[in-house]
């Protein structure tokens, strides 16, 4: 589009306005607060003094970049809540928020005297937003959690890896990220209802909670025979219930394959140039492709080694084979659809350098991304938020910080 012609006219991010106090930390309610900020809320992110966890764990190498990734669009302010002039600032903060978001232990902020009956209190309209591992309810109310134990607490240890080797983690931070999506969908929920009824509530969620879903296809398994303990099915669908449905070698990686349906098994075939297996009795429907799995395996993956990976995924996908390299970290940081849709986005960061960050994954038609801002340094906005905030006096302001209460 040209300078001189007009823009189209585009509607502000649907959270714009909403402003935000996010006391999270780690990984689980500052996503969710990241998914709120790229949404157009004005997010306020409380420190304790030092920095929260992750901050902290800057000083062991690369450590720095998932705050860097979780935090950009956030305001920093460093509070010590464990002073009266420290909840006090808290408490004003929420008297003029519409959401606040913690991920403490249950009964943390309450012990504060700043839980969610002293905040509504003061503000009926807000939302405030809980998350832990296991809840504010229940036996395991109190147990430590953090997503290794939850992960082995919902199961989801037992079921990854090889039968014959030790349950391993998932790599990724599975039960924070779920847990931190679902307190995203719970927030916005909240808000609707509020738009309706002018009164704002308590929402939570668990990280047990939100991972138990995600093992549907081992539950399956589970539950159809007849209450057996499934073993770990290795890269296999978790379920038995796919073939071929693998991770294959090829001469320079691996390579995933997956054939849902009769369409795209006939479809590998094609590709393979073996319309012999077609009328193999052996192979003649979903229900014997899975009892014939290792063969099935084994004359996929003898086929599959001659290739390079690239190559054969190109090939896979001109007959329409669900397929796809297994890619390491550097090709994704570097993947040039991710890349084009906005998902990542280069930045440059003023501690970290140049640095790869993700977009909020929600889009919003009419909308453009909010352009994205590196993680503040702890406490930069601290003044102008009580200054222009709260209408603190500067000297005040000034007092405060001297305490260390800010």
């Amino acid at each position: 589009m040209s300078d001189d012609q007009p823009k189209p006219d585009t509607r502000p991010l649907p959270l714009a306005g909403v402003t935000v106090v996010d006391l999270s930390q780690i990984y689980n309610g500052p996503y969710a607060t990241f998914l709120l900020a790229a949404a157009g809320a004005d997010v306020i992110k409380i420190e304790p003094p030092g920095g929260e966890s992750l901050r902290r764990r800057g000083v062991v190498g690369g450590a720095a970049l998932p705050f860097a990734m979780l935090n950009g669009f956030k305001q920093s302010l460093v509070l010590d809540l464990k002073t009266e002039d420290g909840k006090a600032i808290l408490r004003d903060l929420a008297a003029g928020a519409d959401i606040v978001v913690e991920n403490f232990a249950p009964g943390v902020m309450d012990r504060l005297g700043l839980g969610c009956d002293a905040l509504q209190a003061i503000n009926p309209r807000l939302i405030y937003a809980q998350s832990s591992g296991y809840g504010s309810s229940g036996p395991y109310r109190d147990y430590p959690a953090m997503d290794l134990t939850v992960q082995a607490m919902a199961g989801v240890m037992s079921i990854t890896g090889f039968p014959d080797r030790p349950p391993v983690k998932a790599g990724p931070a599975l039960c924070d990220f779920f847990a931190g999506t679902h307190l995203y969908g719970a927030i916005v929920t909240a808000l609707y209802e509020r738009e309706r009824t002018g009164t704002g509530r308590r929402v939570e969620v668990a990280m047990l909670d939100a991972v138990y879903p995600s093992l549907s296809s081992s539950l399956g398994l589970h539950f159809g025979s007849g209450g057996d303990v499934p073993t770990r099915t290795g890269n296999r669908h978790g379920g038995l219930a796919e073939a071929p449905y693998n991770v294959y070698p090829t001469r320079d990686g691996f390579i995933a394959i997956i054939c849902v349906g009769e369409g795209h098994w006939r479809a590998l075939l094609t590709a393979m140039e073996r319309p012999d297996l077609a009328d193999d009795p052996r192979f003649g429907s979903l229900k014997d492709r899975v009892a014939h799995v290792e063969e099935i395996d084994r004359i996929v993956g003898a086929w599959t080694g001659g290739f390079d990976k690239q190559p054969l995924f190109e090939l896979l996908m001109r007959h329409r084979v669900a397929c796809a390299p297994v890619r390491n970290l550097d090709e994704v940081v570097n993947d040039p659809h991710l890349h084009a849709r906005g998902a990542l986005q280069w930045i440059d960061h003023p501690d970290l350098g140049r640095i790869v960050v993700q977009h909020s994954p929600l889009r919003f038609d009419g909308s453009e991304l909010r352009p994205l801002a590196p993680s503040r340094r702890l406490g930069a906005d601290g003044e102008a938020i009580l200054e222009e905030r709260l209408g603190r006096d500067p000297e005040a302001v000034a007092s405060l910080k001297a305490k260390g209460v800010i």
